[in-house]
């Protein structure tokens, strides 16, 4: 991995990759097919929500049938995201496969691994027989497929006189056998124990070749993983959180043909800007907690996560035009670093804070992949936003400028931002705010032989914008107001995400 340090201007490319669909008389850039990348929703906040953060006993209480499928007010999980869903694994957190009375943090069960007929009542047989059965009922719903949370350790209650090879060859084949194509491996007995985590990936790639066999926990597991998580945050500092700990990923290789994937969590615009992978973890649940406490873990404040709902559907639908891709690709990190902080005020975080706490973190100011840095002018050090691009390995390229955490608010001062493309014709993603976007190319622009069309990646229509750009000569200029107004024409009343959307020039 190279990590190169280069000046403010930049080079940057964009891809060829499928336009979307061309029908009623409208043409879409984002394709129709869903994404194969691999990104989910994960319940964990769902089951705490439902139960108001209780106690993780609780938490694990309701994982249930009832929780996944019901229509008491606070249940219906598989509902959520409907515009996404076949683009995502449905993974269903700790704890679907332990007893429906035993939910401690330290049991026999963890680790099961195998659904629970408690739990999960309506799906009989043995146990893959159950799993596929779970797994075709979730998939009715439109979801791409169900996934599974895994404890890192073989459960005492059914491991005696079996190797662990044995023990997780059964498992794999069950989930091979079901369809279950992801599993979120997380705390266990094993959790940071890199020969057992690194065997698991062996016995997946043996007996369940389709399944994505998620790691964490130590930085250097990347490099035998499928998929890496940067594990969790807090909301309220996650932004410059979840840029370092990718910064951190970005310098190791894969071994032995590990994709080395990615997942940055419930971030998904630092996904795109940086090639990764998107674990959703916020829910259209809004409001306080069941119980009248204010939300802690996704507080009103700062970047309200529940009010932003519209930027996860624009990433994930960018993952239709590129994948995320591993570890073992050119990235460049900025030497500068932007140093952020937040006052924490009551219930504004998971973590045990103390109210006036400030919480200061730091992160380069910007990160690319497969390109040189982009250009930034416009904004002092102060208030310069977190800017990162990448090239996708289809020769797509996605630009994200975001908010920096300051005191009590998340500030996005727009940017003069510069990028140079290898090719006129190929789709750039724009996200965030600018208050102006130049894109340089090698040769003058034909004018007179290109259209330029553009589409809120929420949307399924693109709009020509050829009229309202200005082209001087090899450079397309974007004005920041066009890209607000593009970015957010599909928003939902009331989302306050930030503007996405994709470009296309097209030959007459």
């Amino acid at each position: 991995m190279k990590n190169k340090n280069l000046p403010t201007l930049s080079i940057l490319a964009v891809c060829v990759c499928c336009i979307g669909s061309c029908s009623a008389g409208h043409l879409s850039l984002v394709p129709d097919t869903p994404s194969k990348a691999p990104d989910y929703f994960c319940t964990w906040n769902l089951q705490g929500y439902k139960v108001s953060y209780s106690s993780s006993e609780n938490t694990r209480a309701v994982m249930t049938e009832q929780s996944l499928f019901g229509k008491d007010k606070w249940d219906g999980w598989v509902e959520v995201f409907p515009q996404i869903r076949a683009d995502l694994y449905f993974v269903m957190d700790d704890s679907w496969d332990i007893p429906k009375d035993v939910n401690s943090s330290s049991n026999e069960y963890l680790g099961l691994t195998i659904l629970d007929p408690m739990r999960f009542p309506s799906f009989d047989g043995k146990p893959a027989e159950r799993l596929a059965k779970l797994n075709k009922k979730v998939r009715s719903y439109g979801w791409k497929g169900v996934g599974g949370w895994i404890c890192a350790q073989e459960a005492s209650s059914d491991s005696a006189c079996r190797s662990i090879d044995v023990y997780w060859t059964e498992r794999l084949k069950a989930a091979h056998y079901a369809g279950v194509d992801y599993w979120k491996v997380d705390w266990g007995r094993h959790c940071r124990d890199a020969e057992w985590r690194q065997n698991l990936t062996r016995l997946g790639h043996v007996h369940a070749p389709n399944l994505y066999i998620e790691h964490a926990m130590q930085n250097e597991y990347v490099e035998f993983s499928d998929v890496f998580r940067t594990y969790d945050v807090e909301n309220i500092v996650a932004t410059p959180v979840t840029i370092q700990r990718v910064a951190n990923l970005l310098p190791f290789e894969t071994k032995d043909g590990a994709k080395g994937i990615i997942n940055c969590e419930d971030e998904p615009y630092i996904a795109v800007g940086l090639g990764c992978a998107i674990g959703i973890m916020r829910h259209p649940f809004d409001g306080k907690l069941p119980d009248g406490r204010q939300d802690y873990v996704f507080p009103p404040v700062g970047r309200n996560y529940k009010k932003r709902l519209d930027e996860v559907v624009r990433a994930v639908r960018w993952h239709r035009i590129a994948q995320p891709f591993g570890v073992a690709a050119d990235a460049c990190i900025d030497t500068v670093r932007l140093q952020d902080h937040w006052v924490v005020q009551a219930n504004e975080t998971w973590m045990s804070r103390q109210v006036g706490d400030v919480l200061r973190e730091s992160a380069p100011a910007r990160i690319s992949r497969n390109m040189p840095l982009p250009g930034v002018y416009g904004v002092s050090l102060d208030s310069v936003p977190y800017v990162m691009a990448s090239r996708y390995p289809n020769g797509a390229t996605a630009i994200v400028t975001t908010e920096r955490t300051l005191g009590r608010e998340c500030v996005l001062c727009p940017a003069d931002v510069v990028v140079s493309l290898t090719d006129l014709y190929q789709p750039v993603g724009i996200f965030g705010r600018y208050s102006r976007l130049t894109l340089v190319l090698p040769d003058e622009i034909p004018v007179d032989m290109i259209k330029v069309y553009a589409q809120d990646l929420i949307s399924e229509r693109a709009t020509e914008i050829t009229g309202r750009l200005t082209v001087e000569g090899n450079k397309i200029i974007i004005d920041g107001a066009l890209i607000d107004a593009l970015g957010l024409s599909a928003a939902t009343h009331g989302d306050e995400s930030l503007p996405g959307m994709v470009l296309q020039v097209i030959a007459r």
